[in-house]
């Protein structure tokens, strides 16, 4: 032996076992869910069903992966290639429910045994998993197993997110998976991690950190390495600049800091604070924050630009629903496109989840007297109309308390409108608003408080001079797919159109009408003879004319009635308007189409951020008065005219992802937008320079600025994009939120995704500066009584 030249290993096959199991286990150790028997039964696999339909029903085997975080849904014909396309990770999962609870599983709840049954819905596009098990138990634990982990990761902190982040890409790169990385491995990681250092660097890093000099990180040299890697020069800047010593921050010098931050600067708060994030017992016992701990509270959510009062509903509900903006969703039923997609309860779910408090209902004569709801004369499919109202009865509430509206575009027969009727009755009971809720004559519209709890129908209604019609009438046949468009049409050439073309209403649908009566929009001069139960739809290019024409009179308008705008019918892609231009106006149901990301989505999720996300947020004070004279084509002063200078520093990025994944050399070059969307005068963008290869920890140290006049109005939106020479940029991620939520000082923006979901550890670090007439501006609290006029 003495002989061999090769040293032998002096650990015993089962010792070789027990290390191999503590690297397996060492992800769930670090969640903490080592002893949750849930999560060790996903660990070991389960056979299950996946179930599409009657026909397609598919064998499948489900593991949870060793980091803790991902599926693996293995079929019979696997390969190892597909094993990416395969796999789910448990920060995509938007909800696991348990039983029949989705479209497919529903339909076939008389043949399936629904405690063995489960739902895995996920954010985004992906289609949800139906999932059969063997047992009712194998199913309850992994209904439990998914939801713990779920909530598990919903609860990291920035710092745990960022340590299991790179953690997963350590075992990615490992490729051996000997728990040591070679230098070509480190190499890998890099390029996996979305970072291109100089070799030079790479090199003396990774020599710096070997200090077993043996060409090999083992565990401990790699989480140096990573520490390294996860350093923060331009936070630790911002420490120094406030320690005395450069080495800990005391109370006093950290209620410094936090009064520049325009925060509670008191003594309680900074101790509170050292309590919370400090890790070090020494400092903690003396009230010192050292770096560590600073580093900490830097990347909580405490610390994040959006302002986390607003978080909760916190403005005043109690006042007439005109005097909200209300988050309202076109053509809810579609899943895509308006021509050939699938109409479905999912978007209802998905909708009715995010706040939206406006969703339409698209309703068409259907087969056996059941009427159905689809988009009219296309090719997508149709969708029972009974079950749409089972699942607005299920989820109604979920998300807000606050009223939820359904605007009904009626295209049925008499008869089955009143089977529309009998099931908006029977199906939501209580929920339904019947009847006023006062007998006394209306002076104002009643409150999201007093309405709390209460869906309301929004539709024609009868009028006494129309008389009763039978039974059997069926209804106008009309080109166009929607009553709104047809009203709007009527609205600009009334002496074309008959004024026998209308609607036949079913009385009992008619009846279920109490504040959102729609009616023909009948020009301002009207304006006194409207009811206040009445309003009026209005397509994207009417309102944008009425605002552009008489944009006081529209605005004086909606401080009393609720108007809705939708999009244009030749948005056959389901494409999206700009709703800055019609919340300008006042316009409350500023309705889009929600299964379309993009800019103008990202604008409505930052809309309704504020106030707990309930999907009402109230409309500044000068868009509620009936004799405003504010304009939102003409806002060189007057009513919330309130010139304010933005100073927005773009300091660095960290953890930002890949969008070629193909390509494992592929590194990003990110570039940062920060856009302003608010009254014409105001709206501008401006861009950083881009930083080559690097979607790390990129630094920028750009200042940009922006002149606001009506700051009460404004969304601040926040764009990384991947620069490419030769072809238009490639979207990274974005942030969305008012003017009036943004928080100054040192902030995080955490980012998101495409779609809306979080794209977490992924964050941008800022500076942010407000000043009105060369006063700086600290507080949230002082900004919006400066937007509003009153500082």
């Amino acid at each position: 032996m003495l002989g061999s030249g090769k040293p032998q290993s002096t650990t015993s096959p089962r010792e070789q076992k027990e290390k191999v199991a503590e690297k397996t286990t060492d992800p769930i150790r670090r969640l903490g869910l080592l002893d949750n028997e849930d999560v060790r039964v996903m660990m070991q696999g389960s056979n299950m069903v996946k179930v599409r339909s009657q026909r397609w029903q598919k064998s499948r085997s489900l593991r949870l992966l060793e980091d803790g975080l991902t599926v693996w849904c293995e079929s019979s014909k696997s390969s190892p290639k597909a094993k990416a396309q395969q796999t789910f990770a448990v920060t995509e999962v938007e909800c696991v429910r348990e039983g029949c609870q989705s479209e497919a599983l529903r339909r076939l709840s008389g043949s399936m045994p629904e405690s063995r049954c489960f739902t895995v819905v996920f954010r985004g596009t992906r289609k949800s998993l139906d999932l059969l098990c063997n047992t009712e138990d194998e199913a309850r634990r992994w209904v439990r197993g998914l939801r713990t982990l779920r909530e598990r990761v919903a609860n990291m902190t920035q710092k745990e997110k960022l340590d299991h982040w790179i953690r997963g890409y350590l075992r990615r790169a490992d490729q051996n998976q000997d728990g040591k990385m070679s230098y070509d491995e480190v190499k890998r990681l890099l390029q996996m991690i979305n970072i291109d250092l100089s070799e030079q660097y790479a090199r003396s890093l990774f020599k710096r950190c070997d200090r077993s000099g043996d060409g090999r990180l083992d565990h401990i040299e790699i989480e140096e390495f990573c520490r390294e890697l996860l350093r923060r020069p331009e936070l630790d800047g911002v420490f120094r600049h406030y320690s005395s010593n450069g080495c800990v921050l005391s109370t006093a010098e950290l209620r410094d800091f936090l009064g520049d931050q325009g925060e509670d600067a008191s003594l309680n708060h900074a101790q509170s604070l050292i309590l919370t994030y400090e890790l070090n017992d020494w400092a903690q016992k003396n009230q010192f924050m050292t770096q560590n701990g600073f580093t900490m509270y830097m990347l909580s959510m405490e610390n994040d630009v959006f302002n986390p009062d607003h978080a909760r509903v916190y403005q005043e509900m109690s006042r007439p629903l005109a005097h909200y903006f209300i988050s309202s969703s076109h053509n809810t039923y579609l899943t895509k496109d308006q021509v050939t997609s699938s109409s479905s309860t999912e978007p209802y779910i998905r909708a009715l989840n995010q706040g939206c408090r406006c969703v339409e209902l698209d309703c068409w004569d259907g087969d056996k007297g059941e009427p159905v709801i689809y988009h009219g004369h296309t090719l997508t499919s149709k969708v029972p109309f009974k079950e749409v109202i089972e699942t607005i009865n299920q989820y109604a509430f979920k998300a807000s308390p606050y009223p939820l509206i359904l605007s009904l575009e009626n295209h049925c027969s008499v008869e089955q409108q009143a089977v529309m009727a009998k099931h908006l009755r029977t199906i939501l009971g209580r929920k339904l608003l019947t009847k006023p809720l006062s007998d006394k004559p209306l002076k104002e519209l009643p409150s999201p408080d007093e309405l709390k709890g209460y869906i309301l129908v929004k539709g024609k209604k009868h009028t006494p001079h129309l008389g009763q019609l039978g039974k059997n009438s069926s209804s106008a046949s009309f080109s166009s797919s929607s009553e709104d468009e047809l009203a709007s049409s009527m609205k600009s050439s009334p002496k074309k159109v008959p004024a026998k073309v209308c609607t036949k209403l079913s009385p009992d649908l008619s009846d279920l009408v109490v504040y959102c009566r729609s009616v023909q929009f009948r020009g301002f001069e009207n304006m006194s003879e409207m009811a206040l139960n009445e309003m009026s739809s209005f397509s994207e290019s009417d309102a944008l004319k009425l605002i552009k024409d008489s944009g006081k009179l529209f605005v004086r308008h909606n401080s009393v009635q609720l108007s809705r705008i939708y999009p244009s019918g030749q948005r056959l892609q389901s494409s999206n308007y700009d709703p800055q231009e019609m919340w300008n106006g006042g316009c409350q149901m500023v309705a889009l189409n929600f299964q379309t990301a993009g800019e103008q989505m990202d604008l409505n999720q930052g809309r309704f951020l504020p106030n707990g996300r309930c999907g009402y947020i109230l409309k500044p004070s000068f868009l509620c008065s009936r004799t405003s004279e504010f304009n939102p084509e003409n806002t060189g002063g007057g009513p919330g005219h309130v010139p304010t200078q933005l100073t927005i520093r773009i300091i660095s990025a960290q953890q930002l992802p890949k969008i070629n994944t193909e390509k494992a050399s592929s590194i990003v070059d990110p570039q940062v937008w920060v856009e302003i969307h608010g009254v014409a005068i105001d709206n501008a963008r401006d861009k950083t320079q881009r930083i080559d290869n690097n979607g790390f920890n990129p630094r920028w140290d750009c200042t940009l600025s922006f002149q606001l006049q009506v700051p009460e109005l404004a969304l601040v939106r926040f764009v990384v994009e991947d620069h490419d020479h030769t072809a238009k940029n490639d979207f990274v991620a974005q942030f969305t939120l008012p003017f009036t939520s943004l928080r100054t000082g040192y902030r995080h923006v955490h980012l998101l995704k495409a779609d809306g979901s979080s794209l977490s550890p992924a964050s941008l670090f800022i500076h942010v500066k407000v000043t009105r007439k060369g006063v700086p501006i600290k507080t949230v609290s002082e900004r919006m009584a400066v937007a509003k006029g009153k500082a």
